[in-house]
């Protein structure tokens, strides 16, 4: 039998899922990739989801730099309490969004011994050269990656009148088996971080 999110947590429990919408740029696919994924992971009862959208967090422009920012501790609140994390994100010059590396360094514990999905867009490679460039990027932070992805390959247009998703058949079940990935190391390292809290 897989192991579902159903099978790990009861709706009293909720396996908590940050998405982070990784692009910045005006005219961004990002949102409705994310939108697309928040539907398939909300249908499932014992799942809440809550999105960090990195356009919309204020971040220091370096690393070290102060994260005295009012945005800052709301999004580090959000990253804390979340059991598990799915980053939306797209593929810039064979590789990941700037800011998007910003928000990753601009934290710390919160990614820590959880795990990491990805969904990605992009043209041929379906965004998949930058989620083999965060994999090393999150080992880092101490997180762990899932295997399983889902790629969006040249989406533009690939949407009806109201902008949502269309002809996602694969797609929804490359998420489905993201999601049962992330119920089970989501449930593991919640117990284990319980049990012995990661870095003591």
């Amino acid at each position: 039998m897989s192991v579902t999110v159903e099978n790990v947590r009861t709706t009293a429990d909720p396996l908590r899922i940050a998405v982070v919408i990784g692009s910045t740029r005006e005219g961004r696919f990002g949102p409705t990739v994310a939108d697309w994924f928040v539907r398939q992971a909300t249908r499932r009862a014992a799942v809440r989801v809550d999105v960090v959208d990195t356009r919309q967090v204020e971040l220091p422009h370096a690393f070290g730099a102060s994260t005295d920012h009012p945005s800052l501790p709301n999004a580090a609140e959000t990253l804390s309490r979340a059991d598990a994390f799915v980053v939306v994100t797209p593929e810039y010059n064979h590789s990941y969004p700037g800011g998007l590396k910003n928000l990753i360094d601009a934290h710390h514990t919160e990614w820590q011994a959880k795990p990491v999905g990805f969904v990605s867009y992009g043209g041929v490679s379906g965004g998949l050269r930058a989620v083999e460039h965060l994999r090393p990027v999150f080992a880092e932070v101490h997180s762990v990656t899932v295997r399983e992805t889902v790629s969006f390959h040249n989406p533009w247009g690939s949407s009806d009148d109201s902008g949502a998703l269309i002809d996602t058949e694969g797609a929804e079940a490359a998420a489905a088996k993201l999601l049962d990935q992330l119920a089970w190391w989501g449930e593991a390292l919640r117990a284990a971080r319980a049990a012995c809290p990661y870095g003591k």
